[in-house]
């Protein structure tokens, strides 16, 4: 590296901190908020390795393999510096990394210098955003979300403060395309608080050829060369970063009941999966009368939309396709009538093979629920579902509750108790007591939240709690006991108005399914009391919530909250990495739903179908459906984009769906 390399570069009243050893960006820092950490910090991740520093990359060639990473030479040029990386002979990169004042550029060229044409089948550069989950306040403080979309010649990204305020990080390409994106450093070693090394992607076609609607082969002429531009800036608002996009279409939305029209305002547009018709000057519809994705071409761009079935059509074959392949009838007794996973590919039950996720307890009470739900609502047939719900009944006061009415995860496995079931069960029996009349039923309602709160749950922001101990009180009236639910709910909520910042880890250090709950517990507690502190910790707190959810214009991204684990603890492919959408995404919009009057907006309600809508992507034609689609093309070099087979705990989203549309 020649002496006057420079080892930082400024831009946008930020900078970018380089290696003098290979001119690769260490960290970009805002001015204004110094201590976000927008890159991964080798001092926080030690996992984080020089190879997958910010700019190297990886070319899959017709010729063979190679990785760039430590230039040959440099070369200073206005504004910052031009470095060569020779990968075989008549074959190298350059790369040229300058600042115009506001932004800072890059340009990653691809050079076949040779006699004879090159087939590109994969080229992808290293974006090690910090996108990673320490303690909550340090997430909150340091941390950033990365919102990806590899729309091809429509492609960003944007790292966002996780606190939803402070600028943003938004890298914007300008010329040449970007396809797809992987994920590496996912696996038990790195566990689940962290999302891994992001690399974007020009072309995966030599390990993925059919992610993201297809990656094309990449060809470069004798004495022809390929080239990647992209700008990096500081954003005020999402807004801001979006207008300098220079998007080259809008839709109305990304989600549409079948039948239903997507519009479209671009110069052209086609799709492979669904009719378009042009209706005016950049104006086009998109429809499609069968449930599922549809890509969208619109020039060199590309994205997802999806076109769902009504919510009752998608709940009735859900039900049905439980009922028939999700119970684990061959088993003896009371287990008999337990619901389990299902592999999708042959309708067998997946047994628990010591796996706390792949359990008949825990997040599988979400059958049971939806069943009791649908027959609430007239959505099943109570003769066919009404001896399912009394099996399920019995079988999980037995298996899944003890004599103090402690949750545990299941019946197959030990017996430890798991604060996050006990709100699931209890609003089963609720439901029950609703159905039946019960009074029993709605007593161990009662009981299993108070055991919760006897074991600590009041300190623990488990999923659906608020609400649930809302529901119950109401149930039993005026009387001490639902006093007493309500006032424990109350001192919930004052124990974490006062932790502000200092959440407590959960089962992942920090997460969108920790915050919903916080924001939910708040509404709650400002609901039955009217205190403005609730409300006022309610608004401090929502932009952390929506903060999990990027902007981008794809079904399954617009708003939906970044999770990227569950592929491995509950599919049968075992692949860490983002899931788009998860199920608990479906948390957020139910969260915007209940939200105080004065909080709730229609851009909240907007953001709400969004979320809801995306959600439907898991569900399937014939009833089946996955508990998690891998989004990356891939995560440590495995090919994903994909449906993981196995169905299993998806179903919470129309749980969430039916429960608010009781509670509105």
């Amino acid at each position: 590296m020649p002496a006057d390399f420079p080892l930082r570069l400024d831009f946008g009243g930020g900078h970018a901190d380089l290696d003098p050893a290979t001119g690769a960006p260490l960290q970009f820092t805002d001015g204004a908020d110094p201590a976000r950490r927008f890159l991964l910090d080798p001092a926080d991740a030690p996992w984080h390795s020089i190879e997958h520093q910010w700019g190297s990359g990886h070319l899959t060639t017709d010729r063979g393999g190679y990785r760039w990473h430590s230039p040959a030479t440099s070369t200073a040029v206005e504004g910052g510096f031009e470095s060569e990386h020779p990968l075989a002979e008549g074959l190298r990169v350059t790369v040229r990394r300058w600042t115009d004042g506001d932004r800072l550029r890059e340009r990653y060229t691809v050079a076949n210098d040779g006699p004879e044409p090159l087939a590109i089948t994969g080229l992808g550069i290293q974006t090690p955003f910090g996108d990673v989950y320490g303690a909550a306040r340090d997430a909150l403080d340091r941390a950033v979300h990365a919102h990806l979309f590899t729309g091809g010649t429509w492609a960003w990204a944007l790292a966002q403060p996780m606190s939803g305020t402070g600028r943003s990080l938004g890298l914007i390409v300008r010329e040449g395309a970007v396809r797809a994106y992987s994920i590496e450093s996912r696996n038990p070693a790195s566990y689940s608080n962290i999302r891994g090394h992001i690399a974007l992607l020009a072309t995966d076609r030599a390990r993925n050829p059919a992610a993201f609607g297809g990656q094309p082969e990449l060809a470069v002429a004798p004495g022809g060369s390929l080239a990647l531009e992209w700008e990096l800036g500081w954003y005020d608002t999402i807004a801001d970063f979006l207008a300098a996009t220079d998007a080259p279409a809008r839709f109305s939305s990304c989600t549409a009941q079948t039948g239903e029209a997507i519009t479209v305002e671009a110069d052209e547009v086609a799709s492979p999966d669904a009719t378009v018709v042009q209706t005016g000057e950049r104006r086009w519809t998109v429809t499609a009368d069968r449930h599922g994705p549809a890509t969208v071409d619109i020039g060199g761009a590309r994205t997802e939309v999806f076109f769902h079935d009504d919510l009752e059509t998608v709940v009735r074959r859900r039900v049905d396709y439980i009922a028939r392949h999700q119970i684990a009838r061959e088993r003896p007794g009371l287990l008999a009538h337990a619901f389990v996973p299902v592999d999708v590919r042959t309708k067998t039950t997946h047994s628990t093979n010591a796996w706390q996720d792949w359990t008949d307890g825990s997040e599988r009470v979400a059958m049971p629920l939806l069943l009791q739900l649908a027959a609430l609502r007239g959505w099943a047939d109570p003769t066919e579902v009404g001896p399912l719900l009394d099996g399920w009944a019995e079988f999980a006061a037995r298996h899944l509750l003890d004599a103090d009415a402690t949750p545990t995860r299941g019946s197959q496995v030990g017996r430890v108790p798991r604060l996050y079931d006990a709100p699931w069960l209890a609003r089963f029996f609720l439901d029950r007591h609703r159905l039946t009349g019960d009074p029993a039923a709605l007593d161990l309602a009662a009981c299993i939240i108070e055991r919760n709160f006897a074991l600590g749950g009041t300190a623990h922001l488990s999923i659906t709690l608020s609400e649930t101990t809302v529901a119950i009180a109401e149930a039993l009236g005026d009387t001490p006991r639902a006093a007493a639910l309500r006032e424990g709910l109350i001192a919930s909520a004052r124990h974490f108005t006062g932790l502000g910042r200092n959440l407590p880890a959960h089962e992942v250090n920090y997460e969108q399914s920790i915050v919903a709950p916080l924001v939910d517990l708040l509404t709650a507690a400002y609901g039955l009391t009217g205190e403005s502190e609730f409300l006022d910790a309610a608004a401090e707190r929502l932009p952390w919530l929506l903060a999990f959810g990027g902007p981008q214009p794809h079904a399954r991204l617009h708003g939906v909250a970044i999770r990227h684990w569950d592929g491995y603890w509950f599919g049968i492919e075992r692949l860490w990495g983002d899931v788009f959408p998860h199920h608990w995404s479906a948390l957020t919009a139910a969260t915007l739903r209940r939200l105080p009057a004065s909080l709730r907006t229609a851009d909240t309600d907007r953001l709400a179908a969004a979320i809801e809508g995306a959600n439907m992507a898991n569900q399937f034609a014939d009833g089946s459906a996955t508990c998690a689609f891998v989004m990356p093309s891939t995560v440590d070099g495995r090919a994903a984009h994909l449906d993981d087979p196995l169905a299993n705990d998806q179903d919470w989203h129309l749980v969430l769906r039916l429960r608010t549309l009781d509670e509105t």
